[in-house]
């Protein structure tokens, strides 16, 4: 939501405080788009497999996401910078791996992120052909991005997350009489051979590549300066809140439907398998409003990557080339238009080809690197004396916040980069 009481450009005045509802608004569009079809599957795996286990899990990985977040959108208010300013402070290797990493990862999602909403629609509506349904996708997200026009994003998103958020914590809610005979699942553990599938679990929750984007929507949003600071934390702690309570419902269908059964899902076909399921046990309409879910879900991702990534992509070849650009320009370049195009017409040819096995090892390399790359960098710039003054650098706590973030994505992506090579 837009409506903050000062006007636009403005800072708030000291003590000044809009009403709460006023302010949830782009940190509530990070967390949603980095909640795609794999975080619904590893969610769904984890109540069908361990019962209500995990819920600890979910609870800190919602913390340590909301600490990434909290930390692009510091920088930004703090420093009055973006964070591809930041980057370009550290050192060219920093926009380099950007660059590289950007054209790689958005050529392969745009096919990867499409495909998922297709296979949500697909189910709905078997007749149109899944490719036929990717493409659609591919071109519904061009158009209410192309413009670079924010409020028509903004209250696509807003739609969708609604929609996400009803259909799937609605669909949990259905099934709580059922958890009953399995409350004492929900006593937090680890159980044996399960670390791997903890830490990859904590380090879903919503995050993505798109939390680098917070700060563009902020500064859409007119938050500037410090003045910000508690409103920015607030809504992003709104958003880590209520993707917490998403993915929660998840685990929550799949104890309550699959935990203790001989059946089991996988892969994002595992989620139109699982509508069949919970149609089936509750009612047939529960497997339309489960599909629902799925497609909002997967098409707030696409959404969210088709404008926050575009903003990163303009934001780089402004820095790299310096220009008379302005920052609040960034989505009427045409930068900006091309990463959009770029994301939505190249890869339909992997929709007919494939996906080349050479370019997948290089995006899952990349992209195994690039959370890691976030919290170091944050560390970095949050922590430096050349760019903030010292009352406005990381406290201890952020710093704890951070630091385990870094610890848990290296290990990940080692692990990532393990199974690629």
């Amino acid at each position: 939501m837009r409506s903050l009481p000062e006007k636009e450009g403005t800072s708030l005045s000291k003590g000044e405080f809009p009403k709460k509802w006023a302010i949830i608004g782009p940190g509530l569009i990070v967390a949603a788009t980095g909640v795609g079809a794999g975080d619904l599957v590893a969610a769904l795996v984890a109540g069908t497999k361990y019962g209500l286990v995990f819920m600890w899990a979910i609870i800190i990985g919602a913390l340590l996401k909301f600490a990434l977040n909290e930390g692009v959108g510091r920088w930004h208010l703090i420093s009055g910078k973006t964070i591809l300013e930041g980057w370009q402070a550290i050192g060219k290797w920093a926009t380099g791996y950007f660059g590289i990493y950007v054209l790689i990862w958005g050529f392969v999602y745009g096919a990867a992120g499409t495909s998922s909403c297709a296979l949500a629609m697909s189910a709905m509506f078997p007749s149109v052909p899944l490719w036929v349904w990717a493409i659609v996708h591919g071109l519904a997200g061009f158009a209410l991005t192309w413009r670079g026009r924010f409020q028509i994003f903004e209250r696509a998103m807003n739609v969708l997350i609604a929609m996400m958020f009803i259909t799937v914590v609605g669909s949990a809610v259905f099934v709580l009489p059922t958890l009953v005979e399995i409350w004492e699942t929900a006593i937090p553990q680890l159980p044996k051979g399960s670390l791997i599938y903890a830490l990859g679990l904590i380090g879903g929750v919503g995050g993505s590549i798109t939390m680098a984007s917070y700060g563009y929507w902020l500064q859409e949003n007119q938050w500037k300066g410090k003045s910000y600071i508690s409103l920015m934390r607030y809504d992003s702690a709104i958003a880590y809140v209520v993707t917490a309570i998403f993915t929660l419902s998840l685990l929550v269908l799949g104890a309550a439907l699959l935990f203790g059964t001989n059946n089991s899902i996988s892969g994002e076909q595992g989620l139109v398998s699982f509508a069949s399921i919970i149609g089936n046990e509750i009612h047939p309409f529960m497997r339309w409003l489960f599909l629902l879910g799925f497609w909002s879900a997967s098409f707030t991702s696409v959404l969210g990557v088709w404008n926050g990534v575009a903003y990163l992509f303009a934001d780089f070849i402004r820095t790299i080339r310096p220009s008379s650009i302005q920052k609040e320009e960034l989505s009427r370049t045409k930068s900006f238009r091309f990463y959009v195009f770029w994301l939505t017409f190249p890869p339909m040819l992997l929709h007919f080809i494939g996906k080349p096995v050479g370019l997948i090892i290089i995006y899952g390399a990349l992209g195994a690197l690039f959370m890691p790359f976030m919290a170091v960098t944050l560390l970095w710039l949050l922590n430096s004396k050349k760019y903030l003054p010292s009352q406005e650098r990381n406290n201890w706590f952020s710093n704890v916040l951070l630091s385990l973030c870094l610890v848990l994505f290296v290990v990940l992506a080692a692990i990532e980069l393990g199974r690629l090579f």
